[in-house]
């Protein structure tokens, strides 16, 4: 570009300024006003579309937070509401359950005692028909009895039924032990506090959530020997543990395969940690995502298909372990290694009742 261009462009330049510098007088003398105040009343303007801009966009944060807030608390009170049902139901189900199931095993257990004599009354029989056979190998009573004692098929039943009755108590035995263990889960806590044996709350959770990991996983209980009572809400810390479990026992289904792998391994484990009690859930299933690990807690956030999660079962155990408990909460976790979710009561309590 010649130095005669930049003179006609400087030139238009200059030109247009003056224009403008005209129109503001002009707008100034009719509106009364100088073309500083002009520019101020503009840069006010703009501040305050600015500010209000700002503000309303804090506002539609708040909301939205407001909002959220909102349907997990709605949320909690369903769940605390189902569970306190479930502890009615529970009981009531419990009373129906467990009076026939101990007359059953009363019945089983009188019958159990029977066979023992009368098996040993069949034993002095069998020595009395050999002494008989010898003096009555031709008798057709002889005969017969001999029939009938092949039909009965006497040795498979010697073998068998004490085997069957053992069987039988110990199935009666588990029916009134997860009875037992649904009503006592599911007894509301009534935001009271209490120190309670965290090795029973566990227990109790494992045995409730046993049709979850039985298909998938073997599950171990490790507790440590020095464990001390802790003050807690009973049945909002048998759900925390109890979503803990059914989210591992999930992880591992998704790892099963057949001829490849068949079950993985769930591991409860307790420690005291000082002023702290310590509780671990570990799977070996197929882990957390790097990239969506710091968002696990947000209530809603899930990433199971449409009617497999709503995404509060961890929403809920964080609430209860930090909000409920004053505790704290912690995940470790490797793609295809699995994970471990670790929770921290304080042992002292200010709101133990």
């Amino acid at each position: 570009m010649s130095a005669s261009d930049y003179q006609r462009k400087l030139a238009a330049r200059d030109k247009t300024i003056d224009v403008l510098k005209r129109r503001i007088a002009q707008e100034a003398r009719q509106n009364h006003a100088t073309p500083f105040a002009i520019m101020e009343q503009n840069v006010g303007l703009e501040k305050v579309v600015a500010h209000k801009t700002k503000e309303l966009e804090n506002e539609r944060h708040e909301l939205e937070k407001a909002l959220l807030e909102l349907r997990f608390t709605q949320t909690q009170l369903l769940q605390a509401q189902k569970m306190e049902s479930i502890g009615q139901l529970a009981a009531g189900i419990a009373h129906e359950i467990n009076t026939p199931t101990q007359y059953v095993s009363d019945n089983v257990g009188f019958v159990k005692g029977a066979t023992v004599s009368l098996l040993k009354l069949l034993d002095a029989a069998l020595l009395l028909a050999d002494t008989a056979r010898v003096k009555m190998a031709d008798d057709p009573v002889m005969a017969e009895f001999d029939a009938a004692l092949k039909r009965s098929k006497m040795d498979f039943l010697r073998r068998q039924i004490p085997g069957a009755l053992d069987e039988s108590l110990e199935g009666l035995g588990h029916i009134a032990k997860i009875v037992s263990a649904m009503k006592e889960f599911s007894h509301p806590s009534l935001d009271k506090k209490e120190r309670v044996d965290i090795r029973e709350v566990i227990n109790t959770t494992v045995t409730v959530a046993r049709n979850e990991w039985k298909y998938v996983a073997e599950l171990e209980t490790q507790f440590a020997e020095n464990l001390q009572p802790v003050p807690c809400l009973r049945d909002m810390i048998g759900q925390a543990i109890l979503n803990l479990v059914v989210n591992a026992a999930h992880a591992i289904a998704d790892t099963i395969k057949e001829g490849v792998r068949e079950k993985g391994r769930i591991i409860i484990s307790t420690a005291l940690d000082g002023e702290y009690m310590e509780i671990r859930v570990k799977d070996d299933g197929s882990g957390i995502p790097a990239a969506i690990r710091e968002r696990i807690f947000d209530p809603f956030f899930t990433t199971k298909a449409v009617g497999k999660g709503t995404g509060q079962g961890l929403a809920i155990v964080y609430s209860t372990v930090v909000d409920k408990h004053n505790g704290r909460i912690s995940c470790e976790s490797e793609e295809g290694v699995g994970t471990t979710f670790i929770l921290r009561l304080p042992l002292n309590s200010q709101n133990e009742e």
